[in-house]
């Protein structure tokens, strides 16, 4: 082999690794720009050393919406649902897909800016609250995530309550609307209001209702007077679920006080001592896209209590419409309905919920 051969040969060889450098260091460069684009969740489990994205690829103002999510923001409605754990034998849905923890630390990491959780046992679990706790536990509990739990309190000590709490469990749920039967008369269900508030009074518990909008108004009375009859504070669940395909006024003129007890909520909310989830809205749209037509109801309660006692939640993995693609509606939220309103978003996302959920410690030494 010549001399000028082994010499062209090197030089191709120093171009070939010079290119090999600079693409490699125009690689690096990229990914620390999307670095500092994209806060990190906190959302690892130490386990899974590759968590797949369980969001669908994003749209291309996807970064708008999420540069607009602060810092310790919440996601105050989710669900854990874990094929480890049997499922209650009166469960009307029975899911053909499971969520593990490890699926909730993959959205939530996905979803960036969404540091801490609330695992909310969902109706298939009846009061066995396994599952949920198990996942309290993997999803960071008590540090950065709670739970809401389900139980008899009749059937309930308060040892295993305070159990419950050092966990990070911080309140407990009453479903009157996933089962489908119509709720119990307003007597059964002001008892059943009176016992759970009364078992975790002490604990400084939330009262979580997951009940329709003309329940709610038919409760008006009893939670109005909550912090002096019940002593707990009380969250509804996904904006009061109104039935909006239902109410022909409403679709008219797209008042919300045109849905029955509507202004009910409201009034609980003015009132100072009930919260509402700004979630789910494609459980009770008509609208093709699952949401727009909620628009009236989710803005309405932002003027009302936005800067106070909304809270944002994703409801999480969306039971019944699995594969759904909730950022739509988180984009909806943060600029459309806040409006890109840097106070009134740090209070949605963050502020109300760490005042809902992270009430002053207190003793639960049996």
């Amino acid at each position: 082999m010549s001399a000028i051969t082994t010499a062209s040969r090197g030089a191709a060889h120093l171009r070939f690794v010079q290119h090999a450098l600079l693409y490699t260091t125009k690689c690096i460069r990229v990914f620390l720009f999307q670095l500092m684009r994209f806060r990190p969740s906190s959302f690892t489990l130490a386990s899974s050393p590759s968590i797949p994205s369980l969001l669908p690829s994003p749209p291309k103002d996807d970064d708008d919406f999420r540069a607009l999510i602060p810092r310790g923001s919440w996601d105050s409605h989710m669900h854990v649902l874990d094929p480890r754990f049997p499922l209650d034998a009166a469960a009307v849905y029975k899911p053909t897909h499971f969520h593990t923890s490890r699926d909730a630390a993959a959205f939530e990491r996905d979803l960036a800016g969404l540091d801490g959780v609330v695992v909310v046992q969902p109706s298939i679990y009846g009061h066995d609250n396994a599952c949920t706790l198990s996942a309290l536990r993997a999803l960071g509990g008590p540090d950065r995530a709670r739970a809401v739990v389900a139980f008899d309190p009749a059937a309930t000590p308060p040892e295993t309550l305070a159990a419950w709490h050092r966990l990070g469990v911080r309140g407990v749920r009453l479903n009157l609307q996933s089962g489908g039967a119509a709720p119990p008369a307003r007597a059964a269900l002001e008892a059943a209001l009176r016992a759970h508030a009364a078992a975790v009074r002490p604990l400084g518990w939330v009262l979580q209702i997951y009940a329709s909008l003309p329940t709610i108004a038919q409760l008006e009375p009893l939670l109005a007077d909550g912090a002096a009859q019940l002593g707990v504070r009380v969250c509804i669940d996904h904006m009061g679920h109104p039935d909006l395909a239902a109410s022909r006024a409403f679709a008219q003129s797209g008042d919300p006080y045109a849905l029955a007890g509507f202004a009910s909520l409201v009034r609980l909310l003015e009132g100072g001592n009930a919260w509402v989830k700004l979630s789910a809205a494609y459980r009770f749209s008509a609208a093709p896209d699952g949401f727009s037509d909620a628009a009236p109801v989710a803005k309405e309660l932002l003027r009302v209590a936005g800067r106070s006692r909304v809270v944002f939640a994703t409801d999480w993995p969306h039971t019944r419409f699995e594969g759904l693609d909730i950022r739509p509606w988180i984009r909806t939220v943060l600029v459309d309905l806040c409006e890109k309103d840097e106070g009134l978003i740090e209070r949605v996302f963050r502020g109300n919920a760490e005042e809902l959920w992270s009430p002053p410690l207190v003793s639960t030494e049996s």
